[in-house]
């Protein structure tokens, strides 16, 4: 048997698994670079716009110059190993925000200068909030025309109702930006340009610099004296304060999730990176500075919570499932225990065992084999058959379920249609592999036209994948124009039975159902309960009343769409002796349902977009005209940077074709930014 390698003793601790977050082009994939770089994982820094950055490895990504799949790496910086994950910052690829944001232990938070907290950069923070993941900020982009550090801080107060905390001030701004001042030992930090920043200086600051700096290191030392009383004794003493003091300090803020360091500079221009590293080094969380993970014990039903050991039992999730040449790609983060490769698990989500032939530590695009895994990594494997995005990895004899991935509702759709017959059976195969890649695509047919119809999160999010059916597997589909996709709901209460008496085979089934349908809030999905006590009744015949529930709430009864926003009261179930069964019930509770759903004056809903343009004074009337032509709802107007920001609702189905109808009435000056917000009734 090969010998297991050898964890270092404190390993765990100096593990930090973090994730780039923000809106598209506020320069995460930059940044990341340069942290590989100067890690010395990687010897030629790559760049975004030349489609030659590391973590931007799909040809899609290349060509378009943004992040579409989240990427992992590891890297070193001292004695810290820092696992990477670079996200996408266009709202189409949310999920790969999400996933990335459920296994994290800590996050950098990279905001433009310029642009400030933009519309996706709530998303994915409100996320990471939801997750309560410790964060950093990187004011990026300095060196811009129009830069602005200080309305940044007052950004992500207003908008993400934070608490920023610099640790470092930018020096000039634009063309005039030269560096950085380090607020804790009051120094001048300037990158050198012949190195691409590889090295930097440090000088005392003059009289002009310590006066600007001066204000913003009392509120520093202000805020890190709350923590430490021995902080605030020697700081009101006008004693020196050693770093380590105050970065412990400022830690215990950081992981309590009362303040957001901030850090600033520009990656493009190679400036401020490595103390952003040793910042993430030494303010965000190790796994075990983290809450512990709670998962369900699959045999009692109890929650538990997982600690992060490597004596402890195995507990690993698998966050994303990826296709490189046709093979299954499992990317898991391992909460407690270890796993090594050749190795028999449990997937207790399937409730099947699955065999990890082979496990790797990933480099964007690359893999580097190894035998062994632990508590605190993450890693890839492949040989699982059975893994999807969300299933929990353990032992057999120990059984758990951690916390699944939220899922995401698409909002659009295109018809495919195969051009042949052979072509249409390896069509069906491809598509298939592509939503157990993704877990926010959707697949249905048209029972009509027999064309497939794949839903997704947004245009340019199937325009991605349509181009990987045909560079990939080589199948050229015949695509139709986008669609919207509905939902329905109820619009009032309403109540109706179901019966089913009926000879199937050689035996009767029978099953009686009452239940009331009303609506709920909106995004308050869907409920289904018993109004009465269940003792006497057997689990099987009540798990189907559910299922038949569930099942027939997947197509509605005035165009098919899927229900939601409802609840479901099982208010009465009738047996008869020798005729009673788990079919009857399952199928007058779908009969029960389709009833009450006339009877509740059922209602269409719509996905409602959060349009945001930003246009300069002189087309503001004819941008609002526009939007008045979509149905757009004027939610907010305010000025910015010498531009007017105009926030909207609109029916998605209005918006096909806006982004072009909006450059020609701006003279290609506005920009646009569209996010979905909820589904809502038809306006």
């Amino acid at each position: 048997m090969a010998k297991k390698t050898a964890i270092p003793k404190g390993y765990i601790q100096s593990l930090r698994n973090i994730g780039i977050i923000a809106h598209i082009d506020a320069g995460k994939t930059t940044l990341t670079e340069r942290i590989l770089y100067y890690s010395g994982r990687i010897h030629r820094m790559g760049e975004v716009h030349d489609g030659t950055a590391t973590m931007d490895f799909m040809p899609e990504e290349q060509e378009r110059g943004i992040t579409i799949g989240s990427a992992c790496t590891t890297c070193k910086w001292g004695d810290k190993t820092i696992n990477v994950i670079d996200t996408p910052g266009h709202v189409d690829f949310t999920i790969e925000v999400e996933r990335a944001l459920r296994v994290l232990d800590g996050a950098v938070g990279v905001f433009c200068a310029v642009g400030g907290v933009e519309p996706q950069s709530e998303t994915v923070w409100r996320q990471s909030e939801r997750y309560k993941v410790p964060k950093l900020a990187f004011i990026n982009k300095m060196d811009r025309i129009g830069a602005d550090f200080e309305a940044v801080l007052d950004s992500m107060r207003d908008k993400l109702r934070v608490t920023p905390l610099p640790l470092q001030i930018p020096v000039g701004a634009g063309q005039e930006f030269t560096g950085v001042i380090d607020l804790i030992d009051m120094k001048y930090l300037v990158f050198d340009e012949a190195t691409h920043g590889g090295s930097f200086e440090s000088f005392d600051l003059t009289d002009e610099q310590r006066e600007l700096a001066s204000p913003w290191r009392d509120r520093l030392f202000d805020a890190a004296s709350e923590v430490s009383d021995e902080l605030m004794e020697l700081y009101l003493g006008g004693e020196d304060v050693p770093r380590g003091m105050v970065l412990d300090a400022v830690r215990q803020l950081t992981l309590d999730l009362q303040v957001v360091p901030v850090y600033t500079g520009s990656a493009l221009r190679n400036v401020g990176v490595q103390p952003l590293l040793d910042g993430i080094c030494a303010l965000l969380p190790s796994p075990e500075d983290v809450a512990r993970q709670q998962a369900t014990d699959a045999r009692t039903r109890k929650r538990i919570d997982i600690m992060p050991s490597i004596k402890e039992p195995l507990a690993a999730l698998a966050f994303k499932v990826s296709l490189e040449t046709g093979r299954k790609l499992v990317l898991m983060r391992i909460y407690s225990g270890e796993i090594e490769a050749g190795q028999v698990v449990y997937n207790a989500t399937q409730k099947k065992e699955e065999r990890v032939a082979r496990l790797f530590t990933l480099h964007a695009g690359h893999k580097e084999k190894v035998d062994r895994a632990v508590a605190g990594e993450i890693v890839a494997a492949s040989g699982m058959k059975f893994a999807r995005t969300g299933d929990t990895l353990c032992m057999q004899d120990t059984p758990v379920i951690l916390e699944h991935i939220e899922g995401y509702k698409p909002v659009i759709s295109l018809a495919l249609e195969p051009r042949n017959s052979d072509e249409a059976e390896k069509l069906d195969e491809v598509l298939e592999k592509l939503l157990l890649e993704d877990p926010t695509l959707a697949l249905a047919t048209d029972e009509d036209t027999e064309q497939r119809v794949l839903s997704g999160m947004g245009e340019l999010h199937l325009e991605v994948v349509l181009e990987r059916v045909r560079r990939e597997f080589h199948v050229e589909p015949r695509v139709g124009n986008p669609q919207v996709v509905y939902q329905e709901t109820a619009g009032q209460k309403a109540s109706a039975e179901g019966v089913f008496d009926r000879e199937l085979g050689d035996d009767t089934h029978y099953g009686y159902v009452a239940l009331t349908v009303e609506p709920l809030g909106r995004g308050e999905g869907r409920s289904v309960r018993f109004g009465f006590g269940t003792e006497e009744w057997p689990d099987q015949w009540l798990d189907s009343v559910a299922e038949g529930i569930e099942d027939s709430l997947q197509s509605g009864v005035l165009r098919g769409y899927p229900v939601q926003d409802v609840r479901v009261t099982i208010d009465e179930l009738r047996r008869e002796e020798g005729k009673s069964s788990a079919v009857g019930y399952h199928m007058a509770a779908v009969s029960a349902v389709k009833e009450a759903l006339r009877g509740a004056s059922p209602q269409l809903l719509e996905p409602i977009m959060q349009v945001e343009v930003n246009v300069p004074d002189d087309f503001v009337g004819d941008v609002i005209g526009l939007l008045g032509t979509k149905g757009a709802k004027i939610d907010n107007m305010y000025d910015m940077n010498g531009q007017k920001i105009v926030q909207a609702l609109t029916p998605l189905r209005q918006l096909f074709g806006f982004s072009t109808q909006l450059r020609s009435v701006t003279q290609g000056r506005g920009g646009l930014m569209m996010q979905f917000s909820r589904f809502d009734v038809l306006g």
